[in-house]
């Protein structure tokens, strides 16, 4: 069965944000201060994370409100995008990349094992209107969603 399905199945109002987390890590060095180029160019995290936000339909926001596509717009990096050029997904992806350490959109950790090796995890954490990711009919096996419940939060893995 979908998540798509899953969601129509619960039955709760369309309206409710359903969280969505997708995460990622890498074994990196951190005695040259380079492990978040490292994870950044190892895990798919940003790529996931800018499909979502590509997604016709969906109005992805970070957990603190923030609204993802609207803020790239506000700081005027999606300006240069030419319709047609390439896939929209793929130059959010590039602009995300290139502008990691302005926006607050994926979450980094990393621990060190010792003064030369740690692990650098990235975390996208984000909310969407159950009823668009209904409507949307949106790829979500890769996230892990959970959506809050007159029972509970339900976690659909």
């Amino acid at each position: 069965m979908s998540f798509t399905q899953k969601l129509k199945n619960l039955g709760v109002d369309p309206s409710t944000s359903a969280t969505l987390t997708y995460v990622d890590g890498v074994d990196v060095f951190v005695h040259n201060e380079t492990e978040i180029e490292t994870a950044l160019a190892e895990t798919n995290v940003v790529s996931q994370l800018c499909e979502l936000v590509a997604t016709p339909g969906l109005n992805v926001t970070t957990v603190h409100g923030t609204h993802i596509l609207q803020e790239l717009r506000d700081s005027q990096l999606l300006d240069e995008y030419e319709r047609g050029d390439f896939e929209f997904a793929d130059y959010l992806t590039e602009i995300v990349n290139d502008n990691f350490y302005d926006f607050d959109f994926i979450d980094v950790s990393v621990e060190k094992f010792d003064h030369k090796r740690g692990f650098c995890e990235l975390r996208a954490e984000v909310n969407v209107p159950v009823g668009e990711l209904i409507d949307a009919s949106a790829f979500l096996s890769t996230w892990t969603v959970s959506v809050p419940t007159e029972n509970g939060v339900l976690t659909l893995e």
